[in-house]
């Protein structure tokens, strides 16, 4: 069966509120990626369904508050970013989310909005049997993405994974637009270097 489309905010908002329980499984399934996206990458894999899971506990609890100053989606975000930090700060762990310099500015690479000048010259997709296969691929990324540091690990995740604007990443990370794209642009850059280098020499 085709999933319907979920009706207006103002009418989402009060069938939740009337407890819409059929409403509700709609909107864990339309929005529970993103979700899981920002508790993994804020939190780590190990508690990610956990902050999802207390998150949605959360909002269910507080919906009748709900005001509609945001988009149901942001608001839920925010819970589950607000429950993620919550509970690193829990099991005494901290999330580095220090400010990076701007060298990258003068990196030839970039433009000065801090997209690619240029195409990387290495990175040929026009012959993928040249490639491992992409289950390898796929791992050889992942264990590389786990070395990079947490700030470019989180933005990597909550960008290219969960989809989200940049500025509500912002927002969850509160790290300046600028570092932003720098975080972004570094993680990128490093999953590049991965695919050249697997096109390359066939090697992880």
């Amino acid at each position: 069966m085709e999933t319907q489309p979920l009706p207006s905010e103002k009418e989402l908002v009060a069938r939740l509120k009337n407890n819409d329980v059929a409403l509700f499984d709609q909107v864990v399934k339309e929005y529970h990626s993103s979700m899981y996206a920002v508790a993994y990458a804020i939190a780590g894999s190990s508690i990610a369904d956990e902050v999802v899971q207390e998150a949605w506990i959360s909002a269910i609890n507080a919906i009748h508050k709900f005001e509609g100053r945001s988009a149901l989606k942001s608001w839920l975000i925010r819970i589950t970013a607000n429950e993620a930090k919550s509970r690193l700060r829990k099991e005494s762990r901290s999330v580095s989310l220090e400010a990076v310099n701007e060298n990258w500015a003068t990196d030839t690479r970039f433009t000065q909005r801090g997209h690619w000048a240029e195409g990387n010259p290495e990175w040929d997709m026009s012959s993928p049997d040249e490639l491992l296969s992409a289950d390898e691929l796929k791992d050889c990324l992942k264990k590389h993405i786990d070395r990079l540091p947490d700030n470019q690990q989180q933005i990597l995740n909550l960008r290219d994974i969960g989809g989200l604007d940049m500025e509500t990443i912002c927002n969850i990370l509160q790290i300046t637009a600028s570092n932003a794209r720098v975080l972004l642009h570094r993680g990128r850059d490093k999953v590049q270097q991965v695919i050249a280098k697997f096109q390359r020499t066939g090697e992880c």
